[in-house]
């Protein structure tokens, strides 16, 4: 679906708006036939099987065809317009709040005289402007607004989707002490793997530092989280309560926070080996340590057999 714009004077086109891209809205067409043919098919036999047992079949037939077409109509229109539901669901937060700001200016204008109204305006639009923590709170929830659209910048763009163009779902979101938080829902033919290789895309085109992407069901793919960061907090100078404690007119030494900065430990005894020299026979062997109850350990097999004698084999 397109709406052209007038030609101008000199007879060239400004162009076309698309408000539905062609190949979404063939899919939505060709989904929306089969929609009407199953549920008129499937709906209609059943009301005709439930009419048979009292009346005679064949006006059974013309009674589930009479529920059956309706309700497959009715089905139709549903698949038919669902990309249009689509798209007033990407819009309906902006569409809310601007009925209500012009709902809330019709109200007052009519009921208050011109000078009130502009003082009302003021208030309504200064004081937020003035206070810091209101300020900071109408500008993380404006960017929550942004963010679903950018979202939806990236998926059309430079993100594959599935055949019929169907974009992914973007449900809503909320401020964060870093950024925004979006939950989105996917549809067949993206997963977490496709996103993750488009983060630094997806950054850019939301106006932000970085994009991290967390799954938001252990049951389910295809609910997904986005946080995207705009700022650090970790940066900040954060007052410790452990420097109360410290007593500034104790001396260091008295102090109880004194660290050590080496180990003594005189009792352990480390024992020293001495190896032969080379070439000279060999001392008198050390004698065998003692196990932990006194006894002696047994010798291995090796050392009481005799060493052979190899010279003859020479």
């Amino acid at each position: 679906m397109s709406k052209s714009s007038p030609r101008r004077f000199s007879g060239r086109s400004t162009g076309t708006v698309t408000v539905i891209e062609a190949k979404v809205h063939r899919s939505s067409a060709r989904n929306a036939r089969m929609a009407f043919i199953l549920t008129a098919v499937i709906v209609g036999l059943l009301a005709a099987v439930v009419v048979a047992s009292s009346i005679h079949p064949i006006l059974a037939v013309f009674v589930g065809a009479l529920i059956g077409v309706p309700t497959g109509g009715l089905v139709w229109v549903l698949v038919r317009i669902w990309p249009v539901i689509r798209l007033l669901w990407w819009w309906t937060p902006e569409t809310i709040l601007g009925v209500l700001l012009l709902t809330a200016w019709v109200q007052l204008a009519n009921h208050t005289p011109t000078l009130v109204t502009l003082i009302v305006v003021a208030l309504v639009v200064g004081v937020p402007a003035a206070i810091r923590p209101v300020r900071r709170q109408v500008k993380a929830w404006t960017w929550c607004l942004v963010v679903r659209h950018r979202l939806r910048v990236c998926f059309s763009q430079f993100i594959i989707a599935n055949q019929s163009g169907s974009l992914p779902l973007i449900l809503w979101a909320r401020p964060t002490p870093v950024g925004e938080r979006v939950w989105v829902y996917l549809r067949p033919g993206l997963s977490e793997k496709d996103l993750e290789g488009r983060l630094d895309k997806i950054a850019v085109t939301c106006h932000a530092s970085t994009v991290l992407i967390e799954r938001a069901s252990e049951n389910n793919a295809a609910y997904l989280r986005f946080d995207i960061k705009r700022r650090e907090v970790l940066t900040a100078h954060v007052g410790s309560p452990l420097v109360d404690v410290i007593d500034p007119t104790a001396p260091v030494s008295a102090s109880p926070l004194t660290v050590p900065t080496a180990l003594d430990l005189p009792d352990v005894h480390m024992p020293t080996v001495t190896l032969p020299a080379q070439g000279k026979p060999a001392g008198k062997k050390p004698a065998p340590a003692t196990t932990a109850n006194g006894s002696k350990p047994a010798a291995s097999s090796a050392s009481s057999v005799e060493d052979d004698d190899t010279s003859d084999w020479i």
